[in-house]
């Protein structure tokens, strides 16, 4: 059974950072699998929204409940929290698989240069020569480097034919991306569309 907690509306820029995974402890505590490699958000903010998973709890998108996170830290591959809203085991056990979101106005402020994940998806994506190559769909770690995931609507081959998708990966290193504006909602690449 579910820890009485406060029911809220999901701000709007919410974004789902992780999923608690477990219990852990006897005291309350709950491992939360984060959805980044860098998870600063879910430490940077002191008030989470979880929604729980399952066919009970199914909620709309914007229903959640308010978490007032006492402490969250790193532990292992995980991050363990707590708070007061969940006193013991039992109220950490029924939380596993809910989702956990956190306002995006909380997240620290990114670098120059830097950026968030959530923030590129979305975005179009040109060429130097104007030429659109697609919407960056998701990202890749693939290992020293992030690589953006577009995708395009390909010209039908003939007429009559349907259309169909075309899938692009573009290193998201600045030898290869020349600007990124997020307020233009572009990124500005050197790459052809036959690569």
């Amino acid at each position: 059974m579910l820890p009485t907690l406060e029911t809220a509306a999901l701000p709007a820029d919410a974004v789902e950072v992780g999923r608690i995974a477990d219990a852990w402890g006897i005291k309350g505590w709950f491992k939360v699998l984060p959805h980044s490699a860098r998870p600063e958000a879910l430490f940077s903010s002191k008030r989470w929204f979880i929604q729980p998973s399952g066919p009970v709890h199914a909620a709309p998108r914007t229903q959640a409940f308010r978490l007032a996170i006492r402490e969250a830290k790193e532990h292992s591959d995980c991050i363990v929290a707590t708070s007061d809203d969940v006193p013991d085991r039992n109220a950490a056990e029924a939380l596993r698989g809910a989702r956990v979101f956190v306002p995006r106005s909380s997240f620290p402020t990114a670098g120059e240069d830097e950026y968030y994940w959530v923030d590129l998806i979305g975005l179009d994506v040109v060429n130097r020569e104007g030429v659109a190559l697609g919407t960056v769909r998701e990202l890749l770690a693939t290992g020293p480097q992030t690589t953006l995931v577009l995708t395009a609507d390909a010209p039908a081959g003939e007429a009559g034919a349907a259309a169909r998708t075309i899938e692009r990966m573009v290193p998201f290193v600045s030898a290869f991306v020349d600007e990124v504006d997020l307020a233009g909602r572009t990124i500005k690449v050197d790459w052809q569309p036959d690569y």
